[in-house]
């Protein structure tokens, strides 16, 4: 998924690419716009009781998968190679190793937000995301009438920050044409047939409401006749802004806000399909996909790190001020978990994550992890684990 991004100080740039400052430095780190305050991680209310090892699996499953580095994130966040020596050094670890590595490896820094004057330091805001599993066929019919479409041969995704003579810098990504690029047809035109021949359906789905909840998950699981299933994965989208339906379902009074669950809304969408398309219409953001097999049940899609993504440990950061593969201690009790502060690992991003202090968290696939993850709403503190420098590599003889 595509992010507006956060630039770091160039001060900040710097000190994170030497890794954690020393003890005498004066001026604490800062991070867009945050302090990052050390803290003891075994002494962290919660710590002893969380279990690591299902955090250090994630971790080495994120830290080593192929990918190309964050956005604008070349020397940040600690280096590139200290990080990579703590993933080799959690290869070969048992479960029960994971607390010590973490401790070793990594030093604690609680992520402190700017408040105004006289008011509480500000937490950092979680919310949970979820694999959504749906039915569909591979041809039109009955019951199954919304096309998953690919990726268009003569769409252009945009980089983070990147610009394009002519085209709006609002716009994440154009159309190909003679004279260079224009904006991409919206979702409105898109459901009309602009595209034409430059895309195709990889399957069909129920209505167009199973399709709206897949491209705003951006991935899914779509269960086919046969029993088999295949998984809808994210493959670009026409760079429009994207519209809450929440938000609209509020703002016409459809809706309360304090039920805004996705079972109410995606039911209120079936049950008034006329006011449905026209509020799904009003979001101009429109996902494409390509289709890969399912290869392990238990883990979810690959997230923005390249990696699977592990229920309850895999964390959607911005990508623009943190690495992927560093881990985060989420302070604070959580919706459906156990304790108090749960350690997970950077591994995907999200469009309306944005900020040092804003996390998006991977609850599963399902209908049951939809539930929880909308009730995943939680003013929670963060403290990111920066690696340690890695020893030097002993002289050549």
């Amino acid at each position: 998924m595509t992010r507006r991004r956060l630039a770091l100080t160039t001060a900040a740039l710097a000190v994170l690419a030497l890794g954690p400052a020393p003890a005498s430095r004066a001026e604490p780190l800062r991070v867009g716009g945050a302090v990052l305050e050390p803290v003891d991680l075994a002494g962290l209310p919660g710590w002893r009781a969380d279990d690591a090892g299902a955090a250090l699996d994630a971790f080495r499953r994120t830290c080593v998968a192929p990918r190309p580095p964050p956005p604008q994130a070349e020397g940040v966040n600690g280096s590139a190679t200290d990080l990579s020596a703590a993933c080799a050094a959690a290869a070969s670890l048992a479960p029960e190793q994971a607390k010590a590595f973490f401790a070793q490896r990594f030093s604690a820094y609680r992520i402190v937000r700017a408040a105004a004057a006289g008011e509480p330091e500000r937490r950092g805001f979680l919310t949970g995301y979820f694999e959504p599993e749906l039915d569909g066929a591979l041809s039109p019919g009955p019951g199954f009438t919304a096309p998953v479409l690919a990726r268009p041969d003569d769409l252009v995704s945009l980089a983070p920050g990147e610009a394009r003579p002519g085209l709006d810098p609002t716009l994440r990504a154009g159309r190909r044409v003679a004279a260079g690029l224009e904006p991409y047809p919206d979702r409105a035109a898109i459901e009309d047939g602009a595209l034409g021949a430059r895309t195709r359906p990889l399957l069909w789905l129920r209505d167009s409401v199973d399709l709206f909840v897949l491209q705003v998950q951006g991935s899914g699981r779509v269960r086919l006749a046969d029993g088999r299933a295949v998984r809808v994965l994210y493959d670009g989208k026409n760079g429009q802004p994207y519209t809450s339906i929440g938000k609209l379902l509020v703002a016409e009074g459809h809706l309360p806000l304090n039920d805004l669950s996705l079972a109410r809304w995606t039911a209120w969408l079936r049950a008034h399909p006329d006011h449905g398309r026209r509020l799904m219409r009003m979001n101009a953001s429109y996902v494409f996909f390509r289709t890969e097999p399912v290869t392990d049940a238990a883990l979810g899609p690959p997230g923005a790190a390249g990696a699977p993504l592990s229920p309850g440990r895999s964390l959607a950061v911005d990508g623009a001020l943190w690495r992927y593969g560093l881990p985060f201690w989420l302070e604070g009790r959580l919706p459906g978990l156990n304790g108090y502060g749960h350690l997970v690992v950077a591994a995907d991003t999200g469009s309306a994550i944005l900020g040092p202090a804003r996390g998006d968290l991977y609850v599963g696939t399902g209908a049951a992890a939809g539930v929880a993850a909308g009730d995943l709403h939680a003013r929670i503190g963060f403290v990111v684990l920066l690696p340690k420098p890695a020893a030097p590599e002993p002289a050549a003889p």
